[in-house]
């Protein structure tokens, strides 16, 4: 039987709470820090709500729940934890500062593991102490639905602390990916926005509307990436297929360094997206509500695939 460790998660909100989740459906004791009373108060609530959309028995749901607890300091919450999540918002001082907290408190064998989309983790653990049993942990969201979380090392983590945090996620159902060297987006996030960059400059471009750009991936390669990777289908196709593409492509792709102005001008003219109606195209209250909702239920659909 896997160890069952006394795990500590700094931050209450949407990865916070769906991280916690997740430990405690695997039978292991979450204490929950979050500097908002509210986010304290109500992360129970919304824990049971998340595992109740997830379509998960009520005698389940409260046996988690019995596994959580909530304090109101760092310093209480970490000082018997085996391992730390924080999961704070994403500001290097603040994350920086959160950590310095941690190591103050917690004991000395305590794995310290920050989750961050994008960040360096060298940056955020630069100033500990004890740099060796801290790593990144890239949790996707949602972080209680979606397999993936990429462990991250520094140049400074003991790989024994790398292989115990990839077993941990492993017995909590996860499907975690060792990120050897620390770079800014790790691995999904490079992919993914490499393709939302050529997404935006086709657009910009005015060689397609937003519309097409999404019922192109949705229609096409779109519907066999979850089976089938990037690479795996340069095998499939064969590498000197592949490279005779890319002779003819790679060119003309979207190379810019920066953000696109297309998009810098997007924000600047309050288009952000659904929550102010309009981004790359217009939306209505109900066709926002139907694209989460849509998001929600294939999530689901592929949860009760994978764990049915």
């Amino acid at each position: 039987m896997a160890n069952k460790y006394n795990i500590a998660v700094i931050g209450a909100g949407l990865m916070g709470h769906g991280i916690a989740l997740t430990l405690a459906r695997a039978g292991h004791s979450v204490i929950i820090y979050d500097p908002m009373l509210d986010a304290r108060d109500s992360v129970h609530a919304r824990i049971a709500n998340s595992m109740d959309l997830m379509g998960l028995d009520p005698n389940e749901t409260a046996s988690a729940i019995a596994k959580i607890c909530t304090k109101d300091t760092i310093a209480s919450a970490v000082r018997r934890a085996d391992i730390v999540f924080e999961a704070a918002p994403e500001k290097l001082d603040l994350k920086q500062s959160i950590f310095a907290e941690i190591e103050a408190h917690a004991p000395k064998t305590c794995i310290l593991a920050s989750n961050t989309s994008v960040m360096p983790i060298t940056k955020i653990m630069s100033k500990l102490r004890h740099k060796s049993r801290a790593l990144g942990t890239h949790w996707w969201n949602p972080p209680h639905m979606i397999p993936l979380v990429e462990v991250v090392n520094t140049e400074w983590t003991d790989p024994r602390i790398a292989d115990q945090m990839m077993e941990l996620l492993k017995d909590v159902g996860k499907t975690p990916v060792l990120v050897k060297k620390d770079v800014p987006g790790f691995i999904g996030n490079r992919l993914q926005h490499a393709l939302w960059r050529e997404a935006i400059s086709l657009v910009a471009n005015g060689i397609c509307d937003a519309q097409a750009v999404d019922t192109v991936v949705k229609s096409s390669f779109g519907r066999r990436l979850s089976v089938l990777g990037p690479l795996e289908n340069a095998d499939l196709v064969g590498t000197d297929l592949t490279l005779d593409i890319h002779e003819n492509v790679l060119f003309d792709l979207e190379s810019e360094q920066k953000p696109s102005d297309y998009l810098q001008q997007l924000v600047d003219n309050g288009k952000l997206g659904m929550k102010s109606g309009e981004g790359f195209q217009a939306w209505t209250a109900a066709e926002a509500a139907e694209v989460r909702e849509r998001v929600a239920s294939h999530l689901k659909k592929l949860d009760g695939i994978l764990t049915g």
